[in-house]
């Protein structure tokens, strides 16, 4: 019979065992959730919130579940066959399917980042910064990462910048949004509408994205992950589905809040009409520095992901 002395300390070891075990196993699902919220999906989300309201802001929240059954797909694929999504559908469907989709994710991963250079770009000209030092210094540091050959570096990087969209929640507290019309605006969906319907089809192509498939099945497999850690990269990608839906709600949260108390009602069809949107309720130094910061860390974790991608796939 253990003491209580020796109970307690073996419960403490396991608890760090299990700790270091979590820690051991994370990344591949937070990493490519945090790329989800991309700088795309960002100004998806603020039109969202500029041109209706609330009223999108249910369905950032209903698309959890999905997010995370199609990434837990990938998961489980890759832990147990240990291939990547290209040499599977090879495997299983031939050489003529793997082609298309060889060619499908290469033009996808061109577009995203198109669009994720072109929001560092207007990142760097809210601060009086050229395009060409901004996008520059962007495609530096993402080459350096990349080429360096460690996953665990470029996993690190990642997660470091991508955790920058979390500015987007105190964007969104600070504008101080009524909780009662929030309530009541988030329950009213106009599905006749088919301008709704329009946008609600965006946001959904936003947050389901071909590139993340390939990135994270390939990996957890440059991760060494096993079928042990199945339920732990689960918990990872749980993890990271519940994070980045919040920021992109408080990105609808944001720019509804801003629009119902009279903010400008020009259209937000980049980063500077969206912070200078922001501007009246957070100050122009305080839009730059959250939505500037935010959009950073949303561009460049998506274009690492990408990239990442589009050279494992």
């Amino acid at each position: 019979m253990l003491g209580v002395a020796e109970y307690r300390r073996e419960a403490v070891i396991r608890r760090r065992v299990r700790g270091m075990w979590w820690l051991a196993v994370i990344g591949p699902g937070m990493m490519v959730m945090l790329a989800d919220t991309d700088g795309g999906s960002v100004i998806t989300a603020a039109q969202s919130g500029a041109q209706w309201g609330y009223s999108l802001l249910l369905p950032q929240i209903l698309l959890i579940p999905i997010l995370f059954g199609i990434q837990e797909v990938t998961v489980r694929l890759g832990v147990l066959t240990h291939q990547g999504q290209g040499a599977l559908i090879r495997e299983h469907f031939g050489f003529g399917w793997a082609a298309v989709s060889a060619a499908a994710l290469f033009m996808t991963c061109f577009g995203a980042l198109v669009t994720e250079f072109s929001g560092i770009a207007g990142v760097g000209e809210l601060f009086g910064i050229p395009r060409l030092l901004t996008v520059g210094a962007a495609v530096t540091l993402l080459l350096f990462v990349v080429l360096s050959g460690s996953y665990r570096r470029a996993e690190h990087v990642g997660i470091a910048l991508g955790l920058f969209e979390l500015l987007f929640i105190p964007a969104a507290l600070l504008v101080h949004t009524h909780g009662a019309s929030l309530v009541q605006g988030m329950w009213n969906m106009p599905l006749a509408n088919h301008r709704y319907m329009f946008l609600l089809a965006a946001n959904v192509g936003a947050v389901i994205m071909p590139w993340m498939i390939f990135f994270q099945q390939s990996a957890v497999i440059d991760k060494g992950l096993r079928r042990v850690d199945l339920v732990m990269s689960r918990w990872d990608t749980l993890l990271g589905s519940i994070v980045t839906q919040i920021v992109m709600g408080a990105v609808v949260v944001a720019t509804a809040a801003t629009f119902a108390r009279g903010g400008t009602h020009a259209a937000l069809t980049s980063i500077g009409s969206i912070a200078h949107a922001l501007a009246p309720f957070l100050g122009w130094d305080g839009a730059r520095l959250l939505f500037g910061l935010g959009m950073v860390g949303a561009s460049f974790v998506a274009a690492l992901v990408v990239s990442l991608a589009g050279a494992g796939g």
